[in-house]
């Protein structure tokens, strides 16, 4: 059986990239003083939250393409396409953070990492399928 320690880490990572989020998220609204449930009335609120949710957003997309790109492919090249992404989101949430426009280049970054991931498991499980 092979192991996939590398892709279980990305995985684990991935998971409190989005608990720090989300501690991020309760730190704003504790500082902006927009308590649970209001979702909206500060720009800086409102910015966290959406770079939070957009990530929690691309979990469900990322998460079957790492592991089936590494179950089909490389774990080694799904873990690094996975630190990709997980730079890029936070390139993003950063970004996100301190202005709308500044999620351009942590989207376009994890965007790349996870069509890589995506398309490449999928091409690989087609052509198996196909011989």
């Amino acid at each position: 059986m092979q192991a996939y320690y590398d892709v279980a880490m990305v995985t684990l990572v991935a998971g409190l990239l989005c608990f720090v989020m989300a501690a991020t998220v309760a730190r704003t609204r504790t500082k902006v003083g927009i308590l649970a449930p209001a979702m909206s009335g500060d720009p800086l609120l409102e910015r966290t939250l959406r770079a939070h949710l957009n990530t929690l957003e691309w979990m469900p997309i990322f998460l079957p393409s790492l592991w089936l790109f590494a179950i089909y492919w490389s774990s080694t090249w799904a873990a690094i396409f996975g630190i990709v992404w997980i730079i890029g989101r936070v390139v993003y949430f950063v970004g996100y953070r301190s202005a709308p426009n500044g999620r351009f280049p942590g989207f376009f970054i994890q965007s790349a990492a996870v069509f890589a991931l995506l398309l490449g498991a999928l091409g690989r499980i087609i052509y198996l399928a196909a011989i």
